[in-house]
């Protein structure tokens, strides 16, 4: 093998390293639950994670969260996280809610890079956590552009 070829195959795995899509881990999506939660272990129940089990398209995936609560001003949701396990960003998003919301429901559209596993984690007025966690396949990933490492 001459040196210019050595070079040239070292410059195209430094290309494919930089190219591949990132993308999280289940540990690191626990790690970014438990920092939410700040370490609380959450309960399951009183949420309702609505997202399609079979998706064709990742790029704009509706979903909805709804969490069973009265939402008076003694007992209400006052935050709701939508975290992913192998998207490039753990934690998708974070909703601040209030008892003046009406309704303890969110609804927006997600970006998912593959097949993977979806938490909601809801933080109620009494410090106490609920989730409840999906698993979706995605059949045209999304995420996929070449984030930086």
């Amino acid at each position: 093998m001459k040196r210019r070829d050595l070079l040239a195959a070292g410059a195209g795995l430094t290309m494919l390293a930089l190219v591949r899509p990132a993308s999280a881990t289940p540990v690191e999506m626990a790690a970014a639950i438990n920092s939410f939660t700040g370490g609380a272990k959450p309960q399951t129940g009183k949420v309702k994670f609505d997202i399609a089990q079979l998706i064709d398209n990742g790029n704009a995936v509706p979903v909805t969260i709804s969490v069973d609560s009265p939402m008076s001003a003694a007992d209400h949701v006052s935050a709701i996280g939508i975290f992913t396990e192998r998207n490039p960003q753990t934690e998708v998003a974070i909703f601040t809610l209030g008892p003046r919301a009406g309704k303890a429901e969110v609804s927006t559209r997600i970006r998912l890079a593959t097949s993977q596993r979806l938490m909601a984690v809801v933080r109620m007025s009494d410090s106490s956590y609920w989730s409840q966690g999906v698993e979706v396949i995605v059949a045209l990933a999304a995420c996929v552009e070449g984030e930086e490492p």
